[in-house]
């Protein structure tokens, strides 16, 4: 299978190429300068492989929750590319790609993933590892304050991993959780590398769609609506 996989939704800048077996990546951390990374990360990766778009079978797309200008970059380039090529596009949870990660490179049963959603919340994924390795929610991604989390007061059968920035971002939200993590792991941001497997199951089970009806998951869907003052 023939993928391209991108995602802006964090501090990451991320673009990852498959072509049948061999996958290559270019993955910066640069605040603020995915307008100017993306679309060159992009032409060189597909240079270098000596593939043009009309060589795809589709697109991966890192869909949030996260950054909003930054998902909405990441999709604007995705739709474009895909509306000159004829191509689908494959929405994929960037934290779920963020767990894929982890089950990667861990020995984890579980992993429950943290991005920063300012406004103190995070944006909160609890994911098992499926028989294939690729993420499987256990809940809802949704907005999280800083508490405890009930999902996890059972433990699962085996170790449980926490990811992502956001519980760098809210001390609280870990100081809440942290007695029932195996461990704090060092994976903060969506990597596209992690997206081509979920995306690529996608594929095979139908769930890429035309460039038209691609829908950012925003979770938030009011950005300057401040969460409600709790008396």
């Amino acid at each position: 299978m023939k993928l391209l996989a991108l995602d802006t939704s964090s501090v990451a800048c991320s673009v990852a190429l498959q072509i049948d077996e061999a996958v290559t990546e270019r993955h910066e951390e640069q605040p603020r300068e995915h307008t100017r990374l993306l679309m060159p990360m992009i032409e060189s990766s597909l240079a270098d492989a000596r593939v043009s778009f009309a060589d795809l079978d589709a697109i991966v797309l890192g869909n949030g929750p996260g950054s909003f200008i930054g998902m909405r970059i990441a999709a604007s380039v995705a739709q474009g590319l895909a509306f000159g090529s004829g191509l689908e596009i494959v929405p994929v949870s960037s934290m779920a790609a963020v767990a894929a990660q982890v089950f990667a490179e861990y020995d984890a049963a579980e992993v429950v993933v943290a991005q920063d959603a300012h406004m103190g919340e995070v944006y909160l994924g609890i994911y098992q590892q499926g028989e294939t390795g690729i993420p499987v929610d256990r809940a809802p991604e949704r907005l999280q304050e800083p508490t405890a989390i009930a999902e996890l007061e059972s433990s699962p059968d085996g170790g449980r991993f926490a990811a992502g920035f956001g519980w760098q971002r809210y001390p609280d939200l870990l100081a809440a959780n942290q007695e029932r993590f195996t461990d704090v792991v060092d994976v903060l941001y969506p990597r596209a590398r992690y997206l081509l497997s979920i995306g690529a199951a996608g594929v095979v089970r139908g769930s890429a769609v035309t460039p038209q009806n691609i829908v950012p998951a925003y979770l938030r869907q009011k950005v300057a609506e401040k969460p409600v003052q709790k008396g």
